[in-house]
């Protein structure tokens, strides 16, 4: 995706669209996958671990579990708010070929965590920063996460508040009622090591921040 991927409310699904939906799509096919996607997929490669069950969280159109697909695992479930994006990765799994190994499922993944069943890696790729209070967010996925959660978010830095404000004044001048988020590393790691991870690997650019967990007894 090329910013935070969609997460919670009618305003997400709104904004994530079927013009976005359509513009992703087009630019996998055309470039791959984006910078924050290879940055996770290189790291679960580092990791050692060929995961077998994927669960993707604000999955957008796919673009992970279809890589990972295409490295081996067996099946994913992808979780997105936004119909389009759903609709679009619908029709690019029947195009690959491997729309019987995908469940989608268009809902908020803090509401319906508790009925998924747990994957042996769990995703949040530009996820974290679409929801205002995220504890619950990472509570249910490190709790999904039988080996590996990978994650990307938005770094701590000054100049991306900076640019996170200037994106979110320019939706509200537009009457957009869709907001993106810079959280707290420190906080989110607390989470998922009270939880059981430990981070693995770390990659950032100078927006974004890449993370591998592992779960302690794996």
């Amino acid at each position: 995706m090329s910013q935070c991927c969609p997460a919670i409310g009618d305003s997400a699904a709104d904004y994530f669209g079927a013009a976005r939906a359509e513009h992703d799509l087009a630019v996998y096919r055309a470039d791959g996958p984006g910078r924050t996607t290879r940055g996770l997929l290189a790291g679960i490669a580092a990791s050692g671990i060929r995961p077998s069950t994927v669960l993707d969280i604000g999955s957008g159109i796919g673009t992970m579990s279809f890589e990972l697909l295409d490295a081996g695992a067996a099946g994913a479930t992808c979780v997105d708010l936004s119909p389009a994006f759903a609709k679009f990765g619908s029709i690019e799994a029947v195009r690959r070929g491997v729309a019987e190994r995908i469940t989608w499922r268009t809902t908020d993944f803090v509401t319906v965590a508790p009925d998924l069943p747990p994957a042996e890696l769990v995703i949040l790729d530009r996820v974290v920063c679409c929801y205002p209070a995220f504890d619950a967010l990472l509570q249910q996925a490190a709790d999904h996460a039988v080996v590996l959660l990978a994650m990307s978010y938005p770094r701590d830095r000054w100049y991306v508040r900076a640019a996170f404000a200037a994106e979110n004044l320019v939706r509200k001048l537009r009457r957009r009622a869709f907001r993106a988020f810079v959280h707290s590393p420190a906080r989110m790691d607390a989470i998922l090591a009270g939880a059981g991870l430990r981070r693995l690997r770390t990659e950032s650019t100078m927006m974004w921040q890449m993370d591998i967990y592992r779960r302690a007894a794996s």
